[in-house]
C-alpha cells in the first residue's frame, strides 16, 4: 500500500472539504487502534462471545463425489452472527465508534445484511441507527427490512437513480455531510474512500486468519484454489488476505454475470471488458461507466453484488496478476444454489453462490489430491422470495396474486 490508502494506481480519498477532518478522525482511531495489541483482542473477544467465531470448515463430501475432482472445503461464514460476514466488520467499526465519543451510526445495504448487522451492532451498543436501502432492495430483501425495523433502526428507501447500492451508498455520504460532528458512516464494503478499504479488510481479515488454520489442520496442506463472490468486495479480500503471501494458492474473485457479459444486464467490473478506471464516491477503481463517466445500471439475481465499482485492493490484484476474476451468470447461480441444497443441505446466500457456481465448473479439473476452498459468506434464507420466483414455485406465485388482489393492484 502507498500513502493515503493508494494501491498502486487505485484507491485514495477523493473528498470535499467539509468531510477531509471527519476522515483524519477516523483515519487516526483507525491507526491507534491497529498499534494497540490490545484492541485486536478486544476485538476477537467479543466476535467470539457475541458473534460465535471461529466459523467452522465444513468437508463437502457430496459435492466432491459430484464433481469427482478435489476435495471441497467450505468457509462458514453464515454461522456468523446476523447470517453473514458482515458482522465482523461492522462489531470492530463499532468499537471505533465508541472510541470516537459518537453516538449514532448510519449505513448502507444492498442484499440487506449490513443494514441487519449495523441494526444489531447499534443495539448491542446503544447507538442511534438509520439504514439507506435502495428501494429495489427494500422490495426483493423485505426480510432483511423486517428485522432491521425491529432491531430499532430507521429504514429509508432511495429513490433516485437505479434504486439499487450505489445510490444507496450517495444517500449515506448526504447524511454524513450534514451530521458528521455526531455520527459515522459504517461503510460496509473494501470500497469508498480510504481509510475504509484498509479499514474493512483489517477487520475481515479474521475470515482468513481462521480459513488458513482450519484447511491446514483438516487437511495438512494448502488449498490449490480459493473462491469468494465479489460485490465491493469486503468477503473476498477477508478470506484472500489469508492466503495473499501463499504464491502456491490460486484465489479467484467470481463477479455478478447477470444475464451474461454480452448483455449489458450484470454487474461484472473485473471479469469483463465493460468497465474502465475512474473516480466516484471517493475513491479510484473500475466502474461500470459511459463515455462521459456516467453510471451504468447494474444488474444480479443477488442484491449484494448489483454495485457498478469495486474495492480498489481488489482491481490492484487484478492487474499484479494475484487475483484471477470470473463472473457466474444468474441461471448458473440458481443451478448452483439448488444443487448445494440437494447434496449438502446447504443454503448458501445468491450472493455466495456465484463463488460456488465457479468452483462446482472448475473442480473437476484437479485430482482428489487437491483441496479447493469456498467462502459461504451469507445464509439464503434472506433469497427466499428471489429464490421462490427463479424455481417458479407454484405456492409462491399464488401468494403473490392473492396480495395483489389483496391490496386491489
Amino acid at each position: 500500500m502507498q500513502e493515503r490508502g493508494y494501491y498502486d494506481r487505485f484507491g485514495g480519498a477523493y473528498l470535499p472539504e467539509i468531510l477531509v477532518a471527519t476522515f483524519d478522525e477516523l483515519e487516526a482511531a483507525f491507526i491507534e487502534a491497529r498499534r494497540d495489541p490490545a484492541f485486536w483482542k478486544t476485538y476477537a473477544d467479543l466476535m467470539s462471545s457475541y458473534s460465535g467465531r471461529p466459523t467452522p470448515l465444513t468437508f463437502a463430501e457430496n459435492l466432491t463425489r459430484q464433481f469427482g475432482g478435489a476435495r471441497i472445503y467450505i468457509k462458514r461464514e453464515d454461522l456468523n452472527h446476523t447470517g453473514a460476514h458482515k458482522a465482523n466488520n461492522v462489531m470492530g467499526q463499532g468499537l471505533l465508534v465508541k472510541a470516537m465519543g459518537k453516538r449514532r451510526v448510519i449505513a448502507e445495504t444492498g442484499a440487506g445484511q449490513h443494514g441487519v448487522a449495523t441494526a444489531t451492532m447499534a443495539a448491542k451498543f446503544g447507538f442511534d441507527c438509520t439504514i439507506y436501502m435502495g428501494e429495489v432492495d427494500v422490495l426483493r430483501q423485505r426480510p432483511n427490512v423486517f428485522w432491521m425495523e425491529r432491531l430499532g433502526a430507521t429504514v429509508v428507501p432511495v429513490k433516485d437513480g437505479s434504486r439499487t447500492l450505489k445510490d444507496a451508498i450517495n444517500e449515506a455520504f448526504r447524511d454524513w455531510v450534514t451530521n458528521m460532528d455526531s455520527t459515522h458512516y459504517v461503510l460496509g464494503t473494501a470500497c469508498g474512500p480510504h481509510p475504509f478499504p484498509t479499514l474493512v479488510t483489517y477487520f475481515q481479515s479474521i475470515i482468513g486468519q481462521e480459513a488458513r488454520k482450519q484447511v491446514l489442520e483438516a487437511t495438512g496442506q494448502l488449498p490449490k484454489r480459493v473462491y469468494a463472490c465479489v460485490g465491493g468486495g469486503s468477503n473476498a479480500m477477508g478470506l484472500f488476505s489469508g492466503f495473499l503471501d501463499d504464491r502456491e494458492v490460486e484465489l479467484i474473485g467470481v463477479e455478478a454475470g447477470g444475464d451474461g457479459l454480452g448483455t449489458s444486464r450484470h454487474a461484472a467490473r473485473l471479469a469483463g471488458d465493460d468497465a474502465s478506471v475512474g473516480v466516484a464516491q471517493g475513491y479510484k477503481t473500475y466502474f461500470l461507466q459511459d463515455a462521459d463517466g456516467q453510471m451504468r445500471e447494474t444488474h444480479s439475481v443477488a442484491a449484494g453484488l448489483d454495485y457498478v465499482g469495486v474495492s480498489p485492493i481488489l482491481a490492484h490484484h487484478k492487474e499484479s496478476g494475484r487475483v484471477r476474476f470470473e463472473a457466474a451468470t444468474d441461471a448458473q447461480v440458481v443451478d448452483a444454489l439448488a444443487l448445494s441444497m440437494r447434496q449438502e443441505g446447504l443454503i448458501p446466500a445468491l450472493e455466495s453462490c456465484h463463488a460456488f457456481a465457479q468452483a462446482f465448473a472448475e473442480a473437476g479439473q484437479l485430482t482428489p489430491e487437491d483441496v479447493i476452498l469456498i467462502n459461504q459468506s451469507g445464509r439464503g434464507d434472506k433469497d427466499i422470495f428471489t429464490v421462490a420466483d427463479a424455481f417458479g414455485d407454484p405456492a409462491w406465485e399464488q401468494f403473490i396474486k392473492d396480495k395483489a388482489r389483496q391490496y386491489g393492484a
